[in-house]
């Protein structure tokens, strides 16, 4: 390869005079050039040899031949193309700026307002291409040049022409575009690639530049296909606030897994992120359903045996009425067999505002996982990763889950992410995990049954007290410096456990389960299975009226 430049040089030395060397990708060379003929700078891209000979030189010009007549002030043309001395060529102008792929590895994350352009622009110019018949196959920010910052796309050229070699390429262990922008269909090897693998492309692009990083991650380049064939991406809006609801949503459709499922032109895909009114998927049902969450509020048991029943709860007035209302859903699930030492009955946890739910089952290899289903769907998802977690919790804003693991606290993304351990030693009996609206995480930790808090973003646990016996459940209150907690040992009992004098005040006898409500309620599951609900006082710490029976 070291004659490479020099056999090169040679090649073209009665049209261009190689500078030096701009760059160099998994395809082609590039090279900075000074165009003989009209006295200006240029840049030659060269490709591999590798790739060459499975091309052909017939193939590479036919098809470079097609994409010069690309005319499109987003689309970099092509000035001229040809063969020399065995390598295949084409010329672009020289653009003195920087490729998008510079600009987020300087910056991370562009402002919202430019990112759309940036992202606008490039499906304006695949909506030309895609009516002429070419596909590019390999959108990525690196193909992507900013001149004056204009966005440019580049190699429609190279990306057509190589992947006409289709079968022939993938024997070569070659393929066309980049892991992280790579549709599931090019990720499965599918040679019907159509313009929807592009608009997924700029799908992950406008990601990027809004979130940081591309929407699959991974070690290896099979670690990120395989998170693309099976994954869901963390919302952008969950990963930045500042990301509308319209864009968030035209995204999401943009990443569909089925083609069919995707945007059906690259300028709808452009259109969407203008539309303030534009919405995509059950994601922006369950965002229509928080609307209306001030009117009900949903709560979940889950028993040892096979039921799970949803009560619901909170602003609907139904305590001292003598008509108890009935729920507004209900669902069963079958649980499996939790095996010897294991306790499901509490591993399963409901979005703050009802949009899905978390619950367990097979993991397919003998053991337990948690899956998330949200509000709508027939099947629920598994949450890799969570093998044999234990007693989940929503954060505020349900994008997140926390879970206790083979002691330790764990949250990860609800949609997809790597997960994040948050502190060790925690308890891994029938106790329970709850995130609070504050930002804080209760938990149990194992050494001397303490309670303890720590922050949702790691940290040492504080607030921890100590002695507060064999719980089987637990849940902070929000404003107040205690939490519910049931205690069992001979009998279950609902207490209060205070954070400032470390004891605990047993409040009711035989309660297995038990939540406070913002209408100011607690609901509770007693022994017998029966459910209650009795209004509570916050200030002095007491229940007030015995409780009204919801069900049996």
């Amino acid at each position: 390869m070291t004659d490479l430049p020099s056999r090169l040089t040679t090649a073209l030395a009665d049209r261009y005079r190689l500078e030096r060397k701009l760059g160099e990708g998994g395809m082609a060379t590039v090279y900075l050039a000074q165009d003989l003929r009209h006295s200006r700078q240029v840049a030659i891209k060269v490709l591999k040899p590798e790739l060459a000979a499975v091309v052909g030189a017939e193939r590479f010009l036919a098809e470079i031949e097609t994409t010069a007549n690309l005319q499109h002030p987003h689309i970099l043309p092509l000035f001229d193309s040809g063969e020399a001395d065995g390598f295949l060529f084409y010329v672009m102008p020289y653009i003195d700026g920087e490729t998008l792929a510079d600009r987020i590895a300087r910056e991370k994350q562009l402002p919202v307002d430019e990112a759309l352009g940036i992202a606008t622009s490039v499906c304006n110019a695949l909506q030309v291409a895609h009516e002429a018949g070419i596909v590019h196959r390999d959108i990525k920010p690196g193909n992507i040049l900013l001149s004056r910052g204009e966005p440019l796309v580049a190699d429609f050229g190279i990306a057509l022409a190589v992947g006409a070699g289709g079968s022939r390429l993938t024997e070569t262990g070659l393929s066309v575009g980049t892991p992280y922008y790579m549709s599931p269909e090019q990720a499965t090897g599918d040679q019907r690639i159509g313009p929807s693998a592009d608009i997924y492309a700029v799908a992950c692009v406008l990601y990027e530049m809004l979130v940081g990083e591309p929407p699959y991650l991974g070690n290896t380049a099979q670690a990120v296909l395989g998170k693309i064939i099976q994954g869901i991406p963390v919302s952008a809006t969950a990963a930045r606030k500042t990301v509308p609801a319209n864009v968030d949503a035209a995204i999401r459709k943009a990443l569909e897994k089925l083609p069919a499922d995707r945007f059906t032109r690259a300028a709808d895909f452009g259109a969407a992120l203008s539309d303030p009114g534009f919405r995509h998927g059950v994601h922006d049902e369950a965002a229509a359903a928080a609307g209306d969450a001030g009117r009900w509020r949903m709560l979940a048991f889950a028993a040892m045996a096979v039921a799970v029943v949803s009560l619901v709860a909170g602003g609907m007035g139904f305590l001292g009425s003598p008509d108890v209302p009935a729920p507004v859903e209900r669902l069963k699930l079958e649980f499996p067999s939790p095996g010897p030492g294991h306790f499901w009955g509490g591993t399963m946890a409901l979005a703050p505002d009802g949009s899905g739910m978390i619950y367990p089952d097979s993991d397919g290899n003998g053991g337990i996982a948690l899956y998330y289903k949200a509000r709508g769907d027939e099947e629920g998802r598994l949450l890799p990763g969570t093998e044999d977690a234990r007693d989940p919790t929503f954060s505020p804003d349900g994008t997140w889950v926390a879970y206790r693991q083979d002691g330790f606290l764990v949250k990860r993304p609800i949609l997809g992410g790597a997960p994040v351990t948050l502190a060790d030693g925690v308890d891994q009996g029938a106790s329970a995990v709850h995130w609070m609206r504050d930002g804080r995480i209760l938990f149990e930790l194992t050494q001397g049954d303490r309670l303890a808090r720590i922050a949702e973003d790691g940290g040492s646990p504080v607030d921890t007290l100590g002695d507060v016996g064999t719980m089987r459940w637990l849940q902070g209150i929000e404003g107040a410096d205690y939490a519910l907690v049931v205690r069992c040992s001979g009998g279950c009992r609902l207490g209060l456990a205070d954070f400032a004098t470390r004891e605990v005040e047993i409040i009711l006898d035989a309660v297995e389960r038990a939540w406070y409500l913002d209408s100011g309620h607690i609901v509770y599951v007693r022994d017998d299975g029966a459910v209650f609900a009795a209004p509570f006082d916050v200030a002095t710490r007491t229940l007030e009226a015995s409780g009204t029976p919801l069900f049996e």
